[in-house]
């Protein structure tokens, strides 16, 4: 953690689906807060809140009641075009599935953002910082599914996001892939002082937190402070 700045601030959070007895309620007044340069990691079940918290929180969706604000951004009130402009200029997206398009190298796949941000990151340096400085050219048939989701960590961070956030990004790979792909999110975050949140099922990835919010019933649950992890230089598993 870098200062404790609060960058994002929920209060009373609430997203309900439909309406009358069918209604699903996936946020019940959810308080938190998020500071500068963090790394959080949601746990919890399927249907527990974590995508919907997520979503709200990157500009995806709105909620039903609360506040959630990005320092001076109010995003529950704010319309369509001012969220878009909030998640081109300070959010970066990280999702399961990678979203690359297979007819363009990684460099290629990166720029694509390059060419739209406005203080971005050359596409050779995001992808040097995720360990594929050797697979610039390389296509996506001709790298690996963990290699794959590297390449989307560094399309994401290219554009010097001020906050990263990931919806479950080693859900579709094997451990020891996904140990690599963590371990380059951990790297976004010491290195560059990016606010990281990330989405998992994986009890141990909690291990790379500061904190660990664990998330039930559209309910914070339970907080969990890693007072180890300042002091760690590498992921331990």
């Amino acid at each position: 953690m870098q200062d404790r700045t609060a960058v994002f601030v929920a209060r009373g959070l609430t997203k309900d689906y439909g309406s009358g007895a069918t209604a699903v309620h996936a946020l019940r007044g959810v308080d938190l807060d998020i500071y500068a340069g963090e790394f959080i990691v949601l746990l919890g079940a399927s249907g527990s809140g974590k995508s919907t918290l997520l979503n709200i929180l990157g500009g995806l969706d709105n909620a039903s009641a609360g506040v959630a604000r990005w320092r001076e951004h109010e995003l529950t009130q704010a319309g369509d075009a001012e969220l878009t402009r909030y998640r081109r200029e300070h959010v970066g997206f990280v999702f399961q599935f990678y979203n690359l398009i297979p007819s363009l190298t990684a460099r290629e796949n990166v720029a694509l953002v390059t060419d739209l941000a406005e203080h971005p990151m050359r596409p050779e340096e995001a992808l040097e910082l995720v360990g594929l400085g050797q697979r610039l050219d390389h296509f996506m048939a001709q790298l690996s599914g963990g290699e794959q989701q590297r390449v989307a960590i560094a399309r994401a961070i290219a554009k010097r996001p001020d906050v990263l956030l990931c919806d479950e990004p080693t859900g579709a790979l094997d451990c020891a892939t996904g140990i690599l792909v963590l371990q380059a999110i951990e790297k976004v975050n010491r290195e560059l002082g990016t606010t990281v949140v990330v989405i998992t099922h994986n009890v141990p990835i909690g291990r790379m937190a500061d904190r660990v919010l664990r998330l039930a019933d559209g309910r914070i649950a339970q907080t969990t402070v890693n007072a180890d992890r300042l002091a760690a230089d590498t992921l331990s598993w």
